[in-house]
């Protein structure tokens, strides 16, 4: 693959990451025509399909995954050298990607915006889903975790905090049916749970309440809280999060802590931007002394 072949790598490198044609057209500032015409001649040239075309966009074939995890490497080590050339050095700009958990947010949203502040250049997108972002892929350049050490090979991974539950109810519920007193009251009481259990509050719930009890469960972090703060039954929640208005039944326990991780490709791991995000998260992160 020759050098005067790069737009086309790019393009198909856009396309992956945001999903449609429209997409890549607006980031690189071409014609969606282009695109289409780059993506052609680029599958064409390597004899392989790079991406499965539907209604709602294109997503990456096998082989286009391993493009773009070439083709994001290589964009990264392409800037720094232009950067380099031009005698400015390394600097934080272009974009940076970061995903979490949607429950996050309200941590991680000011971090980005006074890194951003510091940083002017800097296009910051954020990601809150449920699934993984494949930093191997180029989906990402800092992924937040929580639970179980990440194991991905050649990602690196570093603590961050550990995050404190307690047992909340609220006092619609608490007019509605009363409090407990201890776990020896349980069964007479409702509570909410995820639907899956994988956290250790949630499990220590699913040990400690009989299962007739757990009347509303749910996937996500926020319809959780959601239902605590509806008076749907007894819930965990993060301390961060509880505020003054919902009523503590249990306080936070050193078994129901939620370790945060932060998580970096190795390929990606020693660039200056993110290698300066992870320095500006981990200053923010010393004063999250309630989380």
């Amino acid at each position: 693959m020759s050098f005067e072949n790069w737009d086309e790598i790019r393009t198909a490198f856009q396309v992956a990451r945001l999903g449609t044609v429209s997409g890549a057209a607006e980031m690189l500032g071409v014609h969606h025509a282009t695109v289409i015409r780059h993506i052609d001649a680029l599958e064409k040239r390597l004899g392989v399909r790079l991406f499965q075309r539907h209604a709602r966009g294109y997503t990456p074939t096998e082989a286009g995954r391993d493009l773009l995890l070439v083709a994001q490497t290589t964009d990264e080590q392409f800037s720094q050298l232009a950067s380099r050339i031009k005698g400015q050095g390394e600097t934080v700009a272009g974009e940076l990607v970061v995903t979490s958990l949607a429950g996050f947010s309200a941590l991680l949203t000011p971090v980005l915006a006074s890194f951003q502040a510091k940083h002017p250049g800097l296009l910051v997108r954020f990601l809150t889903d449920m699934r993984v972002f494949r930093l191997d892929y180029g989906e990402a350049h800092v992924a937040i975790r929580a639970g179980a050490m990440p194991e991905e090979p050649d990602n690196v991974v570093q603590p961050l905090v550990r995050m404190r539950h307690a047992l909340y109810a609220s006092p619609g519920y608490a007019a509605a049916h009363g409090l407990p007193r201890g776990p020896e009251d349980f069964a007479a009481h409702r509570f909410i749970s995820a639907d899956v259990p994988r956290a250790p509050h949630h499990r220590w719930l699913r040990d400690h309440v009989p299962a007739e009890r757990i009347c509303f469960r749910a996937t996500e972090a926020a319809a959780l809280e959601d239902a605590v703060r509806a008076g749907a039954g007894l819930g965990f929640l993060p301390v961060i999060s509880a505020g003054a208005d919902l009523i503590e039944i249990m306080p936070p326990r050193e078994e129901w802590e939620a370790p945060i991780w932060l998580v970096t490709h190795v390929d990606l791991h020693r660039t200056l931007k993110v290698q300066s995000f992870l320095g500006h998260l981990k200053e923010a992160a010393r004063d999250w002394r309630e989380i």
